[in-house]
C-alpha cells in the first residue's frame, strides 16, 4: 500500500493503490503515518515526498469502508493522530500528478509545499456525498487560497485545475504531465544540501508565529535565533564559506 525510498537526504513515500484509487482504508493510513513517522524519525533524510501510483493522486477517503464502518475517526480506530492532523518536523512536499480529491487534498494541505503537474487537479468534494471535509479541509484551505476560491470549492465540492492552483500561489511549480516527482525532488535536493538545524528550525519558527502579533512572533524568533547561534552548524556554516569548502552538517 505504501513504497517507501531513500535518495540521498530524501524519503519518497508513494502512494501505492492506483487499483482503488489509492484510496484512504485504514490500513493504507496506518501504513501512511508510519512512513511519515520514518521519515522524522531517520536522521539521514531531510525531506519528505508524498507521491502517488497510478492515474489518480488519492480519491479520498475509502467510502465503501466508510459506508460499512462510519466514521473514520470513531470506535474503532486506530488510536493515535491521524495522517492529516500529526505535527511533523521534516519538510514535506506533495507531488501531485493527478486528482486529489476528499481525503487526498487534505493530504496535500497538509504538505509544506506542493509541486504538481498538469495532470493534476485539487477538490474537497466530501459535500458531494453529504460528508464534512474533517481532514483540517475546512480550515487549511482558507488560509491557503483566497477566501471566496475556498468557499466556492468548500461548498460545490468542484475542482481546481492545477494551472489555477499555480497561479492562485497553492501550488509551489507546476511541470508537464509525470513530472511532479521530479520537480519535487529539484526543490527537496536544494532544501537537503542546507543546515538541517537551520531548516527545522525557520520552519518551526513559520508554525508558531503564523497566528501571532509581531511583538509576540519576534519573541519566539529571538529564542529561536539564540539556539541555533549555539549550535554546531551555525559555526560550521560560516567556516566552510571562509574556508570554501561543503559544510558538514551535523543537525546540532
Amino acid at each position: 500500500m505504501i513504497n517507501f525510498e531513500k535518495r540521498g537526504g530524501c524519503a519518497i513515500v508513494t502512494l501505492a493503490r492506483p487499483e482503488a484509487r489509492n484510496a484512504i482504508s485504514r490500513a493504507l493510513e496506518q501504513a501512511l503515518y508510519d512512513a511519515l513517522e520514518e521519515v522524522d524519525r531517520d536522521s539521514d533524510i531531510r525531506v519528505g515526498i508524498v507521491a502517488a501510483e497510478g492515474p489518480i493522486f488519492c480519491a479520498g477517503a475509502d467510502l465503501k469502508e466508510v459506508g460499512k464502518k462510519g466514521n473514520p475517526r470513531g470506535e474503532g480506530a486506530p488510536k493515535r493522530e491521524s495522517i492529516v492532523s500529526r505535527t511533523h518536523v521534516k519538510p514535506l512536499i506533495a507531488a501531485v500528478d493527478g486528482p486529489a480529491l476528499g481525503g487526498g487534498m487534505e493530504i496535500v494541505l497538509a504538505c509544506d509545499m506542493v509541486v504538481a503537474s498538469t495532470a493534476a487537479s485539487f477538490a474537497l468534494s466530501e459535500v458531494r456525498w453529504g460528508l464534512l471535509a474533517a481532514g483540517g479541509g475546512m480550515f487549511r484551505l482558507p488560509r491557503r487560497l483566497p477566501r471566496q476560491i475556498a468557499t466556492q470549492m468548500l461548498l460545490t465540492g468542484a475542482p481546481l485545475s492545477a494551472e489555477r492552483a499555480y497561479a492562485l500561489g497553492f501550488v509551489n511549480e507546476l511541470t508537464e504531465a509525470g513530472g511532479a516527482l521530479e520537480g519535487a525532488l529539484m526543490i527537496a535536493r536544494k532544501i537537503a544540501e542546507n543546515g538541517p538545524l537551520a531548516v527545522a528550525l525557520s520552519r518551526q519558527v513559520m508554525e508558531d508565529t503564523v497566528f501571532l502579533d509581531e511583538a509576540a512572533a519576534w519573541k519566539i524568533s529571538r529564542e529561536v535565533v539564540a539556539r541555533n547561534f549555539a549550535s554546531h552548524d551555525a559555526r560550521e556554516g560560516p567556516r566552510a564559506f571562509a574556508e570554501r569548502r561543503r559544510p558538514e552538517w551535523k543537525g546540532v
